[in-house]
């Protein structure tokens, strides 16, 4: 085959994925301090792009070194079951966040631990029935003409995919808005109670906003393209639109450990422990809120 240089730049994109959120993954399963129910659902999203990563170096190697339809079948069942699995995670964090929010008083109960597992189970139970699709027999192996902008994934499928994707961020935009007006409102009490002046309160509220903005914006910016893509597209669409919308997607996997990981304070204290050769063996088990 001759070589694509698309496929050349996701191949080292997978590469810096793996690698970063590899980092993430050490970090946190060997961390004891980071068992918090928050940190256990920003190492799902890390383990998820993890695997997204490693989906596309091998999808790579397989097309070009070992160009076999079965190989192909599983490569594009393990990024789509990590893609959703990343993008369900996303949205069990907001969802954690939200909650937080509302039940302040209560999240750090036993009944938090228990809903992070179910949605952590849900996420995973999700993602691994939508990946086993093409391999169980919705592929357009022998119906070309079903085909979608991401061969072998049937146009069916790849709709379902997209639709999900929206509806996702559809609950992402409205769980957010409710986490503005909360934040909103803490601030301004707090404002009162503490006779903060007004410009103060605005600045603060206003970095929240930002941060929100920027969380969902990054979402949005990386998934919607792709998204709206594969539902008006078919397998007759040119190529360069599926790589020009797929790149920005397998990159929000590349942003998410600096948006979701790497701002929070713990994490960087281990990191830079882990510099510095002098790890501490148990750190304060705080929940990050970097809203």
């Amino acid at each position: 085959l001759t070589l694509n240089p698309w496929d050349v730049v996701l191949c080292i994109s997978g590469t810096i994925i793996s690698c970063e959120n590899a980092i993430v993954v050490v970090v946190i399963f060997y961390t004891p301090a980071f068992r918090a129910p928050t940190f256990l659902l920003i190492g799902s999203l890390a383990t998820a792009d993890l695997l997204a990563g490693v989906g596309l170096v091998l999808h790579f190697a397989f097309v070009y070194f070992m160009p076999w339809e079965a190989l192909s079948l599983l490569t594009v069942g393990l990024l789509v079951t990590s893609f959703t699995a990343s993008v369900s995670s996303l949205l069990a964090i907001t969802i954690d966040r939200y909650l937080s929010l509302c039940n302040a008083l209560t999240y750090y109960s036993e009944r938090t631990v228990t809903r992070t597992y179910i949605m952590l189970v849900l996420t995973w139970g999700a993602s691994i029935c939508y990946g086993l699709l093409p391999v169980m027999g919705w592929n357009c192996l022998e119906e070309p003409s079903a085909c979608s902008v991401v061969r072998p994934l049937s146009r069916s499928h790849l709709m379902l995919l997209c639709a999900s994707f929206l509806a996702v961020f559809a609950a992402l935009l409205q769980l957010y808005v409710q986490i503005c007006r909360i934040v909103c409102r803490h601030a301004q009490q707090i404002a009162v109670q503490r006779h903060f002046l007004a410009s103060s309160h605005c600045v603060s509220t206003r970095k929240g906003i930002a941060t929100l903005a920027a969380m969902l914006g990054t979402f949005g910016c990386c998934w919607l393209p792709f998204a709206v893509y594969g539902l008006l597209g078919d397998g007759g669409s040119p190529a360069l639109y599926a790589y020009a919308t797929l790149l920005p997607a397998a990159h929000n996997s590349l942003l998410n450990p600096v948006i979701y990981a790497f701002r929070n304070r713990e994490i960087r204290r281990v990191l830079w422990a882990l510099c510095c050769g002098c790890l501490c063996p148990a750190l304060p088990s705080r929940s990050p809120r970097d809203v």
